[in-house]
């Protein structure tokens, strides 16, 4: 899996720039607030319509125009791809994949894969639980076409129970549907258990080898998918025994909803638990076990892609060798020797001598030696 070429228009801080990658290492330096990262955002939208850095697809659109536009040319072994997005202010935005509309962001799932390390990835570990789930849902999303449109729907769902909750109290007449879109978020909510349980269980695996190697087989690194209360086993569970269980949580907590006015039943608070050697990773881990959990989770997540697709995802690296040391620097460059690699950095001779990587430079949004 790579992308070979990359055209953006108004996109963030660019007005116009095109570059083309090579299939192996590339080092995209500058000095801060260049677009470095922009760049490797535009790369990461390709894959699923979604940023990861804002929820809004107003914020990716240069403040002085209208519309935004994407286009990438990809290449798995099996074929190669345009994809053309185009984002705006005033309409919903337009995916094309080789010419053909596509109906949904979801239908980009399986195209074009990535995975993405960046210093606000040690959130993972000291942040709350929704830098988890956004985790979970953005690696799931690329291999599930399924998964991301369940999350799609939930989350509209979500919105409107939260409504009636809401604003029931000037329209009595809004409660009576209010069971109605409580079984529809619970079928949703269902739906995402089992696809969250079954990649946490790889992810776990995965993640806990690659932590024990970094840390010199000296720590034990634990993940564990958490969600509802009336849950405790979700591996394994069938769908219609994970509704019958989110339905009986929902009927529990019904009038507690109803008095609060928001939605407390559901799967919107899923997280991941970590442990370090038994311990509470975001409570006890020391800064350098914080950085070696985080990078076992992306590298756990590029791992269960390339497994998934049958090729290595392209791998993004966000100004995170100067938050390594050596040890896990080394760790890294020498994990993604078979694939497309593209690192964004200020010192690009120093990366450039250990990668051997193709380097282009951003100055204030645009692509001077390409």
């Amino acid at each position: 899996m790579r992308i070979d070429r990359l055209e953006l228009r108004h996109f963030r801080n660019y007005r116009e720039a095109e570059c083309s990658f090579d299939p192996g290492v590339n080092v995209i330096a500058g000095l801060n607030a260049q677009g470095k990262t922009n760049l490797l955002e535009a790369v990461y939208y390709l894959a699923g319509a979604r940023s990861f850095r804002t929820r809004s697809d107003r914020d990716l659109i240069h403040l002085e125009e209208t519309e935004a536009a994407i286009t990438g040319c990809v290449s798995s072994e099996i074929r190669q791809q345009r994809i053309d997005l185009t984002l705006s202010r005033r309409e919903r935005k337009k995916i094309f994949v080789n010419g053909v509309k596509m109906k949904t962001a979801a239908e980009l799932s399986g195209r074009f894969a990535c995975t993405l390390f960046s210093p606000e990835d040690l959130s993972l570990v000291r942040g709350g639980a929704a830098e988890r789930r956004k985790y979970m849902d953005l690696a799931i999303s690329q291999l599930r076409p399924k998964y991301a449109e369940a999350l799609q729907s939930f989350h509209r769902v979500y919105e409107q129970k939260t409504r009636i909750l809401r604003d029931y109290r000037e329209r009595a007449d809004m409660l009576d549907v209010l069971d109605e879109f409580s079984l529809n978020l619970a079928k949703y909510g269902a739906e995402l258990i089992r696809y969250r349980a079954s990649w946490c269980s790889r992810a776990a695996q995965a993640a806990a080898q690659i932590h024990e190697e970094i840390s010199g087989r000296g720590e034990k690194l634990r993940m564990q998918y958490k969600t509802v209360s009336s849950i405790e086993e979700p591996l394994g569970m069938s769908a219609k025994d994970l509704l019958e269980a989110l339905l009986r949580q929902q009927e529990r907590l019904r009038q507690a909803e109803i008095d609060a006015g928001q939605c407390l039943a559901g799967v919107q608070k899923d997280d991941i638990l970590l442990r370090i050697d038994g311990s509470e990773a975001g409570k006890f881990a020391s800064q350098g076990q914080v950085r070696t959990a985080a990078l076992s989770m992306k590298l756990a997540e590029w791992t269960i892609c390339r497994d998934e697709i049958g090729s290595s995802p392209v791998l993004l690296l966000d100004d995170v060798l100067s938050e390594l040391d050596a040890l896990r620097q080394d760790y890294v460059l020498n994990s993604i020797r078979d694939g497309q690699v593209l690192i964004t950095c200020c010192d690009e001779a120093e990366v450039g001598r250990k990668t051997g990587g193709n380097i282009l430079r951003v100055e204030d949004g645009r692509i001077v030696n390409n």
